[in-house]
């Protein structure tokens, strides 16, 4: 398969130097240049937690996909990089049209966003037309336009509750998270059958003996988890949320059951505690997303100096995607969220 991210960057870095100077990229001081190009262009970079250490050490802001949401919106740059995965920069462009959106690799994308293809779930909504539908912030602008209300994990059971018990409701395309918010809220959601795979490949059986080893951590999870997971749990919540509860908790051990990017904060904020990566059910030592992880400090200063990959969108989408992630805003802002 042709990387179209790095074609792209290799045609202008050759049209520019006439040639390819590996070696001059690798000799700069990339923190040093992407501030000086985030002043000149005025740009700014949003990161997601669970983006590389260097990568949210020069971002502007990082956080999860709800304040991602609400930065992108209130922005006054011209140009927003996005240092997270496909749909978070499309709803960065949803947000802000007239705005230039960059992602350094096009390729980043998300399992479970990939879950969840527009064609499908609209025979499956065509079938209860009946059902509201709430839609998880991870998928892409054609699920968003298929949508009703868009949720994020930290929002999730704010917006679920806030409608009426009787309203029947289709929760997509996360079941864990659905399952989670139904068993929350005593609701009975129809759920589409997606999940996230970084998530999913918690092993519960090497939890529970890293448990045995540490007894006085505590298993902080995300609900995107499997319930034999989040049963494990001693504090369950978003990336948001797992950070503030590391923050205010009196313990000093945590095993972290969600992406390992986020340690990375926690660590930052509380140095004189101990952060364990819980393990996968597979041979690697922690649990890294793989689309996440395809942004480096090298491709950020590329994208920001070219200004390439840049995220285009239909315009009819755009406005029809744009009208549940307003209401969630909405709501975000009457709770308080």
């Amino acid at each position: 398969m042709v990387d179209i991210n790095n074609a792209i960057i290799r045609e202008m870095i050759i049209s520019e130097k006439g040639f390819l100077d590996v070696e001059i990229l690798v000799s700069l001081d990339l923190f040093s240049e992407i501030e000086k190009l985030k002043k000149e262009k005025n740009a700014i970079i949003l990161a997601h937690y669970y983006q590389e250490p260097d990568i949210q050490d020069v971002a502007d802001y990082i956080g999860d996909s709800l304040g991602l949401s609400q930065k992108a919106e209130s922005t006054d740059a011209d140009i927003i990089v996005f240092a997270g995965v496909h749909f978070m920069a499309e709803t960065a462009k949803i947000l802000n049209p007239s705005k230039k959106v960059l992602l350094p690799d096009l390729n980043a994308g998300c399992s479970l966003s990939d879950s969840a293809p527009p064609a499908l779930f609209k025979i499956f909504k065509d079938r209860h037309p009946d059902h509201l539908v709430i839609t998880y912030i991870n998928c892409s602008a054609g699920m968003k336009a298929l949508s009703d209300i868009i949720c994020t994990s930290s929002n999730a059971q704010k917006i679920v509750e806030s409608l009426p018990v009787d309203q029947k409701i289709i929760f997509a395309p996360d079941k864990n998270l659905g399952a989670y918010i139904n068993k929350q809220t005593g609701r009975n959601m129809l759920l589409w059958n997606g999940a996230c795979m970084v998530h999913e490949i918690f092993s519960m059986e090497k939890i529970t003996r890293l448990k045995i080893r540490h007894p006085e951590a505590k298993v902080i999870a995300h609900p995107e988890c499997e319930e034999p997971v989040l049963a494990l749990a001693d504090y369950i919540g978003s990336t948001t949320g797992l950070l503030k509860y590391s923050q205010t908790s009196a313990a000093k051990e945590f095993i972290v059951v969600t992406e390992a990017g986020i340690i990375h904060q926690m660590q930052k904020s509380n140095p004189s505690k101990t952060f364990i990566p819980a393990p996968p059910n597979n041979a690697c030592a922690c649990n890294d997303c793989p689309y996440m992880k395809l942004n480096t400090l090298d491709k950020l200063y590329l994208c920001l100096k070219y200004e390439l990959p840049e995220i285009k969108m239909d315009e009819t989408l755009r406005l029809a995607a744009r009208k549940p992630i307003d209401r969630m805003l909405e709501i975000s802002a009457h709770y308080g969220l």
